[in-house]
């Protein structure tokens, strides 16, 4: 068994390469081999959001504070509230964060595939961000 203390791994910002506003990450796990979980704790502030992803092995996003919208790619905007548990599958191209006018808090768990949780793409637009692209 291993507890890890909560403060004991410093807080980081949200790389601009990946996310619009502004973005706190913390990562509180990461699986060892052979396991491959790996999860962060992400606050995003009023209309910050991440730029469009995928994850080779889906995502499980919980919302646990404030008010948030998510996408998938050709879908709506849609709400996203504490309690909320939000599942990407694999390879669905979305984006997720906090509302223009409310921040959110949530914890988001993907497993890596061949050492890559995640695969980084375009940013979200203002357009499409508010629903109107």
């Amino acid at each position: 068994m291993e507890i890890k203390r909560n403060g004991t791994s410093p807080s980081t910002a949200g790389p601009a390469a990946y996310f619009t506003g502004t973005v706190r990450l913390d990562t509180p796990f990461k699986a060892e081999a052979p396991g491959r979980a790996g999860g962060a704790i992400v606050t995003f502030e009023p209309g910050a959001r991440t730029a469009w992803h995928t994850h080779p092995l889906g995502q499980t996003v919980i919302v646990t504070s404030g008010l948030g919208w998510a996408q998938r790619e050709g879908g709506p905007v849609e709400e996203i509230r504490p309690g909320d548990v939000v599942w990407f599958p694999p390879g669905e191209k979305h984006w997720h964060g906090a509302t223009d006018r409310t921040a959110m808090t949530h914890v988001a768990i993907a497993e890596s595939q061949d050492g890559t949780p995640v695969a980084w793409l375009e940013p979200v637009t203002d357009e499409q961000y508010l629903g109107k692209g």
